[in-house]
C-alpha cells in the first residue's frame, strides 16, 4: 500500500464543517439523516463485517460501529470501522469510556482519524456487571461529557490533554448520546445541554416506543435553542415480540416501551411484522417533530428487514444514500 491508496488521501473539509465526511454534509444541509448500528460479529473473519454492512447500503447515511456494548466482548469498533472505512463507508466509531483510560482513547481518535473515520460517538459505557465479563476490570477514567471535550480539544486546539502538540489534528464531528425517555425528564434537557457546550455536534437517543413524550422533550430542547447547536437523531427499532420488549425492559437499562405498545405485539397475528410497522409509524411520527434532524435504526437481529423499514417509512423521500458503486467516496462532490 502507499501514499497514493486511496485510503491515504488527505480529503479537503468543506467551509463551516469540522470533517470531510458525508454524514456532517448530509445533516447541515438540513436532510433528514438516517444512520444504523451495526452489530459486530464474534469473529476474526472480515467477510462477517462486510456481509453485516451490505444490508445497509443505498438506504443510510452513516453506520455505527459499537463498542463492547452491554459490556459484552465483540470485534472492536476500531477494527469495524478499519475494515468499512476502506471501502467508503461513513463510519460513527464509537467510543465508551468503561475499557481504556485517555491515552488508549486519544490514539484511538488518531488512529480512526487517519483511517477516514469522521465521526466519534463519545459514551460512558455500561458497567462490566451488565455484561459478559462481570469481573473485568472497569476504568471509567472519563466520562461521557469529558470525554467528548476531550476530542473536541484535540480536533481545535491541536493538542493531546497533556498540552503536547499534535501535528495533524483529528477532523471528526463529535457525537455523544441521550435518552428523553426515562425520568428525572428535566435532567435530561440540561444533560443535553451540558453535552453540547462540552463540544457535541449531534446526538444519537435511546429507542423511542413513546412519541408523545419525545415531543415534550423536543418541545424543552426547542425553548432551549439546543436544535440549533446539535442535530438530534432519534433512536428507532423493530420490536420482535411482547416476549423481546418485556425482555428488553427487564435487562437493558435506560429502555422505555409503553404497555399499549406491548399488548398491540401480544394481539397481533405475526408480531414480528407489526413490530416493523409499529417502528415505520413511529419513524413517520419523528419526521415531522421540529428539531429533529433524523433517525438512528437499531434492529438487533433483525438488520434484513431496515431496507423495508427505511422504505415503507418513505424518511428519505426520493433520496438515496451513497453506496458502494456510486461517485468515488474520496472526491468531494456537493450533496445532491
Amino acid at each position: 500500500m502507499t501514499e497514493a491508496d486511496p485510503v491515504f488521501r488527505t480529503l479537503p473539509t468543506p467551509p463551516g464543517s469540522s470533517s470531510p465526511g458525508r454524514f456532517e454534509q448530509i445533516l447541515r444541509s438540513g436532510r433528514f439523516a438516517v444512520s444504523a448500528e451495526l452489530s459486530p460479529p464474534d469473529s476474526a473473519d472480515p467477510e462477517e463485517v462486510f456481509s453485516r454492512a451490505r444490508v445497509f447500503e443505498g438506504y443510510v447515511d452513516a453506520i455505527n460501529a459499537t463498542d463492547g456494548s452491554g459490556a459484552n466482548c465483540h470485534m472492536s469498533s476500531v477494527g469495524v470501522c478499519a475494515l468499512l472505512t476502506r471501502l467508503g463507508y461513513s463510519m460513527v466509531m464509537q467510543i465508551s469510556c468503561r475499557d481504556r483510560n485517555r491515552i488508549a482513547i486519544q490514539g484511538d481518535v488518531l488512529g480512526a482519524a487517519a483511517m477516514g473515520v469522521a465521526n466519534i460517538l463519545c459514551l460512558t459505557g455500561d458497567g462490566v456487571q451488565a455484561g459478559d465479563h462481570p469481573a473485568a476490570k472497569p476504568v471509567f477514567d472519563l466520562d461521557a461529557v469529558s470525554l467528548i471535550s476531550l476530542v473536541r480539544r484535540m480536533r481545535d486546539e491541536s493538542r493531546f490533554e497533556s498540552g503536547r502538540a499534535i501535528s495533524s489534528p483529528p477532523r471528526v464531528l463529535v457525537g455523544g448520546a441521550a435518552n428523553p425517555f426515562v425520568p428525572p425528564f428535566d435532567f435530561r434537557v440540561d444533560r443535553l445541554e451540558k453535552k453540547i457546550e462540552a463540544g457535541m455536534q449531534f446526538v444519537q437517543t435511546q429507542y423511542c416506543f413513546d412519541v408523545p413524550r419525545l415531543r415534550t422533550f423536543m418541545s424543552r430542547v426547542r425553548d432551549r435553542g439546543l436544535h440549533e447547536r446539535c442535530h438530534i437523531l432519534v433512536g428507532v427499532g423493530p420490536l420482535a415480540s411482547a416476549r423481546a420488549a418485556r425482555w428488553i425492559l427487564a435487562h437493558v437499562p435506560g429502555v422505555h416501551i409503553p404497555e399499549a405498545s406491548i399488548d398491540r405485539l401480544a394481539r397481533a397475528r405475526s408480531p414480528r411484522m407489526e413490530g416493523r410497522r409499529l417502528c415505520v409509524e413511529t419513524m413517520q411520527e419523528i419526521r415531522e417533530i421540529d428539531g429533529v434532524a433524523g433517525v438512528h435504526v437499531m434492529a438487533y437481529r433483525q438488520e434484513e428487514a431496515i431496507a423495508e423499514i427505511i422504505d415503507a417509512s418513505e424518511v428519505l423521500g426520493e433520496r438515496r444514500p451513497w453506496r458502494p458503486g456510486d461517485e468515488s467516496p474520496w472526491e468531494r462532490r456537493a450533496v445532491q
